[in-house]
């Protein structure tokens, strides 16, 4: 699954917000400022998130977007599973699939177990986590240490001899 830019962006929004929100609320302006992205493209994405109940807004001259409920529950999957419409890697993972060899496909069974431990791991990490790593300086080699990711990009460095 490729995730799209707006549940990229929906999640870095999230957690700019939590990160500057210490002062009241955050605008749009500012977060699209540090983000570099679009801020029409960021309003849409908390309008989206605000009807869900994960963003509070306040108008005027001091208002902005504040974190709705606590860190601890928001998780990167719920936010990921809202803004992308669905969980699945593959459309034939559905209950009702489109495909007509779904039924009698072996493979099918590989993608929606896929999709499975990939929700089950974006589940366990919740915005809380994505702060704390973030206020401890953490960038992506600290994070992810040991993942497979890091693995491959360990793979890559040239080795010292």
């Amino acid at each position: 699954m490729r995730l799209s830019t707006k549940s990229r962006y929906g999640t870095r929004l999230l957690l700019d917000i939590a990160l500057n929100s210490q002062g009241g609320p955050v605008r749009i302006q500012d977060t699209a400022e540090r983000q570099n992205i679009s801020v029409k493209y960021l309003e849409r994405i908390a309008q989206i998130l605000r009807k869900a109940g994960f963003l509070m807004s306040r108008r005027g001259k001091k208002g902005g977007h504040q974190i709705a409920k606590p860190l601890d529950h928001i998780s990167v999957g719920e936010v990921i599973k809202l803004l992308e419409g669905d969980s699945l890697l593959v459309e034939c993972g559905a209950s009702n699939p489109h495909c007509d060899l779904a039924g009698g496909c072996i493979t099918r069974k590989v993608w929606i177990e896929a999709s499975q431990a990939m929700f089950e791991k974006l589940n366990s990490i919740t915005f809380a986590d994505l702060a704390k790593h973030a206020r401890e300086g953490s960038k992506f080699d600290h994070y992810c240490n040991g993942l497979a990711v890091c693995l491959l990009e360990d793979a890559k460095k040239p080795r010292a001899r």
